[in-house]
């Protein structure tokens, strides 16, 4: 628990590393595997903040997903997005991209051609929600939301962008399985904001500038995990961005094995042999799948 608040438990984001990129995982995390259905969340471009000037394309090839919804969204940059039920759409910030994977899907991320002479400045969010266990196996699908179409709330200096589900008075019009909290914050200076009591589990995600939470500092990379029914006051004392996510707990234990997810380990298994055979989908034009993990020797 944060040492001078009990209130609230503070958890700190560790850096990983995926090809050339370095990004602060937030979930899952030794201290905390799940708020809500969320059972991972990844912060594109953290280490812009670190001082460094590089800004490489993005290459992600094409991998598999089983058993949740994978949720991206840019405060700044853009991606491209390809996968093997012949989506290809651009994801720029303001936007939602909300990939359900269900018994399986494959897809690739990357710098947008047109930029990558000179890749923009990339920021934001990709987590994973995961699927109901009736929903874990059901058709992979995929739906890009643009910016326009997702509620905000203006609040002063704060502006709240509803991503998926129900929250602060407003509804995405995302296509959930399952109750969600998601949002993103940015404030312009010195704001403050009060976090309603929306759902049992809820975290606020501080991705940059300097804020507090119930007058307590909340250091930029820190997720701090609410307490159910306690609607407490997130202040920033300068420009800033965060992430609010929850939804009720997950009832049944989910298992993560690379990039599937399931209630049952043998199906994560399964999945595997399927996706040796190239059986999960393949994304024409976009070369090899990534081997598995547990392949490359």
């Amino acid at each position: 628990m944060n040492d001078r608040n009990p209130s609230w438990q503070a958890i700190d984001a560790k850096w990983r590393s995926i090809g050339e990129e370095q990004i602060l995982r937030f979930l899952p995390n030794m201290r905390r595997r799940t708020v809500g259905p969320f059972v991972f969340v990844d912060h594109m471009g953290a280490h812009q903040n670190e001082g460094t000037s590089m800004r490489p394309a993005v290459d992600v090839p094409p991998h598999p997903h089983i058993g949740i919804a994978t949720v991206t969204y840019l405060f700044e940059g853009a991606l491209f997005h390809r996968d093997s039920i012949g989506s290809a759409q651009l994801i720029e910030p303001g936007a939602v991209n909300w990939m359900t994977s269900g018994r399986g899907i494959v897809h690739s991320e990357r710098t947008p051609k047109e930029f990558r002479a000179n890749p923009p400045l990339l920021f934001g969010v990709q987590s994973w929600v995961a699927l109901p266990r009736e929903a874990e196996d059901i058709e992979p699908a995929f739906e890009h939301v643009p910016a326009s179409e997702l509620p905000v709330l203006d609040q002063g200096n704060v502006s709240v962008r509803m991503i998926a589900g129900d929250g602060f008075g407003m509804s995405s019009p995302v296509d959930v399985a399952s109750p969600i909290w998601c949002a993103a914050v940015e404030s312009g200076g010195a704001s403050g904001l009060l976090i309603p009591a929306d759902c049992e589990e809820r975290a606020v995600l501080l991705l940059d500038g300097t804020a507090s939470l119930d007058g307590e500092p909340l250091a930029r990379g820190t997720m701090a995990v609410l307490p159910t029914g306690r609607e407490p006051e997130l202040l920033f004392a300068s420009p800033g961005r965060a992430f609010f996510i929850g939804g009720p707990p997950l009832t049944e234990r989910r298992h993560l094995d690379w990039n599937f997810c399931s209630t049952r380990p043998e199906r994560i298994d399964e999945a595997k042999e399927l996706y040796r055979r190239g059986q999960l989908g393949e994304i024409p034009g976009e070369g090899p799948n990534l081997p598995l993990p547990s392949d490359v020797r």
